[in-house]
This record gives C-alpha cells, sequence and structure tokens, in this order.
C-alpha cells in the first residue's frame, strides 16, 4: 500500500479504477492504515507465538520453548515478512488492489480499536514533539519535476522530455539570455534619406523592424512588413504612412523570466519586444519566436545569419567568435560554460582576465582553455577553447 507511486494512483482513480479508488480512499488516513495493518500483524504473530510455544512445551518440555522462538523466528521471516513485502514491494498494485477488498471491511469492523491506538500513539507524538497531523508533502519542485522527466525513458519521447525540459528551464532564463543585442538589431533610422530606408525595407529577411530616430535608444515604434505596401507608393517612400503603420514599441526590462514575458506575450497581443536596462537605455530586441525556439528548438533560419559563430578544428579545439552567445555554445557543444555573468564569450574572456589584453592571452576558465585569436579594441573577436586534457 505504502510502495504505490501516487500519482499514478490520482491517474486511475480519475479512471474510475475500482481497486484504486479504495486504496486511495485507505490512503486518506494512512495513520489509520498502519495502525490496522499492525494491529493484525501483531495479533497474528503474537498468537502464532502463543500456540508454537504451548505445542513446542509439549513435545519437548522446557527446551521447547528455544525451539519454538528460533523456528517460528525463521518462518515469520521467510513466509510472513521479507518473501511477501518484497514481493509487494516489486509489484504493488498487483497485491495493494486485491488488498484493498479484504482491508476495506476490516478497517470498518476494526475502527473503534485504530482509533483508540492512534489516539494514544498521537499522544505519545506530540509529547515527543513531532505533529501527527501533519501529512507528508507530495507536491514536487521543479528539479523534482525535472528528474522524473529525465528518467522517463521510453514512457515519454526524447524529442518531448527535451521540450519538457526546455519549458521548465524558462523559468531560469531571462530575456536578456536570449534576446539579439544591439549591435546586431536591423532596423530603420528615419534620419536617413528616403534611398537608405526604403533599401532597409526592401532587404530586410525580419518580419517587424523597429524604427528608431537619431540613435537605437530612441525607438519610435514598429513596423509590420505587410504594412509596406502603404508605406511605399508610385512616388516613392511616404513618410506620414510609415509613421501612421508603426506600432507602439513595447518595452520590457532585461531581467524578465522567459516563462513571464511569454506570458505577457499572450495577454497584450506582441510579438516583439525592446529590452531595456535600469537607465531605460536599449540593450536588445526579444521576440515571441525567440521564446518558443527555447523549448521546441530552432525552427527558423535566419538569412543574414551566413556564418556559423562555431568552426571545429582537427585537433578537438573550436575556434568561436567572440560575440557567440555562451547558452548558444553550451546547447551546440554540450559544454557548461558559466552563464550567471556575461552572455557572450568575448564579456566571459574579459571578465576572467579582469582587464583588457595588450595582446593575445590565454587563460583557464573551469575545465575549458582557451586562447585569444583575434583582439579589437576592448572587444575579442575570435578565440580558441577546448577541453582540458582528462576534463
Amino acid at each position: 500500500m505504502m510502495s504505490l507511486n501516487r500519482y499514478r494512483l490520482k491517474h486511475l482513480q480519475k479512471n474510475k479504477h475500482s481497486g484504486a479508488r479504495r486504496a486511495g480512499k485507505l490512503l486518506d488516513r494512512p495513520d489509520r492504515l498502519i495502525g490496522l495493518i499492525l494491529i493484525g500483524n501483531n495479533l497474528v504473530n503474537i498468537f502464532a507465538s502463543a500456540i508454537a510455544t504451548v505445542i513446542a512445551i509439549r513435545l519437548w518440555g522446557d527446551a521447547g520453548i528455544f525451539i519454538a522462538t528460533l523456528a517460528l523466528t525463521l518462518v515469520i521471516l521467510i513466509f510472513a515478512e521479507i518473501t511477501p513485502k518484497t514481493i509487494a514491494a516489486l509489484y504493488p498494485e498487483k497485491i495493494a488492489f486485491p488488498a484493498s477488498l479484504v482491508l476495506v471491511p476490516l478497517m470498518k469492523l476494526m475502527l473503534p480499536v485504530v482509533i483508540m491506538v492512534n489516539g494514544v500513539t498521537n499522544g505519545l507524538l506530540r509529547l515527543l514533539g513531532f505533529d501527527p497531523s501533519r501529512g507528508s508533502d507530495e507536491n514536487l519542485s521543479s528539479d523534482e519535476l525535472r528528474t522524473i522527466v529525465t528518467d522517463a525513458g521510453q514512457l515519454i519521447p526524447s524529442r518531448h522530455r527535451g521540450m519538457l525540459l526546455n519549458i521548465l528551464d524558462l523559468e531560469e532564463v531571462t530575456v536578456d539570455d536570449i534576446m539579439v543585442p544591439r549591435n546586431e538589431v536591423y532596423g530603420v533610422d528615419l534620419d536617413d534619406n528616403d534611398d537608405d530606408v526604403l533599401r532597409s525595407i526592401q532587404t530586410s529577411s525580419h518580419t517587424r523592424l523597429p524604427v528608431w530616430r537619431e540613435d537605437i535608444n530612441n525607438i519610435v515604434g514598429v513596423l509590420h512588413m505587410r504594412s509596406i505596401s502603404r508605406v511605399i507608393d508610385s512616388q516613392g517612400l511616404d513618410r506620414d504612412a510609415l509613421e501612421r503603420e508603426m506600432e507602439k514599441p513595447y518595452f520590457i526590462p532585461e531581467s524578465t523570466p522567459l516563462h513571464t514575458q511569454l506570458l505577457n506575450f499572450q495577454q497584450k497581443k506582441r510579438r516583439l519586444a525592446v529590452v531595456v536596462d535600469e537607465y531605460g537605455d536599449v540593450l536588445g530586441l526579444v521576440a515571441l519566436e525567440d521564446i518558443l525556439e527555447e523549448i521546441v528548438g530552432e525552427f527558423t533560419s535566419s538569412l543574414a545569419d551566413a556564418e556559423e559563430d562555431i568552426h571545429p578544428q582537427r585537433d578537438g579545439s573550436f575556434i568561436i567568435d567572440g560575440t557567440a552567445n555562451i547558452r548558444e555554445i553550451n546547447k551546440s557543444l554540450e559544454w557548461a560554460l558559466p552563464t550567471d555573468g556575461p552572455k557572450t564569450l568575448s564579456g566571459l574572456i574579459l571578465e576572467n582576465l579582469e582587464s583588457f589584453p595588450d595582446a593575445n592571452a590565454g587563460l583557464a576558465i573551469g575545465k575549458y582553455r582557451v586562447e585569444i585569436l583575434e583582439l579589437q579594441g576592448n572587444v575579442v573577436q575570435a578565440a580558441r577553447v577546448q577541453l582540458a586534457a582528462g576534463a
């Protein structure tokens, strides 16, 4: 009864399985169930002990007490304790559900005795500082649920397991972990001339374009490409129409967890957000598709992203662009570079060096060996990274 999987039991109860419903009813009060089983168990054992002792004394005299004790101990251990309880632990449903047919009427019959015994026991527990009314916590934490999903094996297809684990990870990831950084944002600058604005719109590989004046920190709207026919006429660019067709920008703080932002996108019917820091400066953009890809994996390809950030080498090392996102590196190579600090490889290297190197340098980050290959200004453009020997 105690080895039953409580979540499977609840599932069977919802499906109106008669054995599961009986067992669930008994397990609603585990103290009474344990009391009933132990009362019956001890009655049988003590009664058997008394009979065995009487028979043994009549057969062997005083020596029969020792013989009866030894023989009955072995019989009870093997046939009444270890063997049946091992079988029941291995196949709890096959034993518990039929056993509930006996335990339910026995509970009704022995309820006064069970209540009396439990009353005395609960009183002793209170004297010892325990609260017998406190039930066991059956709620699962996210880490426990993650373990269950991971260990589900063939019960859940591997792709589905990955999606479930990604959903659980949304709580630990914030929008600044997956956003497009401001230096990579493609958009429209209203201060450009008409030809440059038209070129930006017509060559865009994105569905929505941020529109700003003077600087990306002054984003004034978002243009959906479905509106392009109303923005461009026979005379060329219609700036008044462009400003009419723009949606208001949607700003979010950099520390917003992904699961919260996914809900916000749904409630506000938006698909693109501008990520800002505590001073209101633009850090980058995050789209609904970016969050969905965190769950189901990559399902779109950026036409503008023609080159890979990670280049494998024959010696087992990897030449990685400094602007590569650390989480993407970890996903691609199944590494565990720290993600609780800088978001790019360049930032991680500079944080560990605690200075801007004057020339190419090498360093160790945990079990990874890093060699700076190209440095431009204060930014690492490329680095060679490999696992340390024996790691």
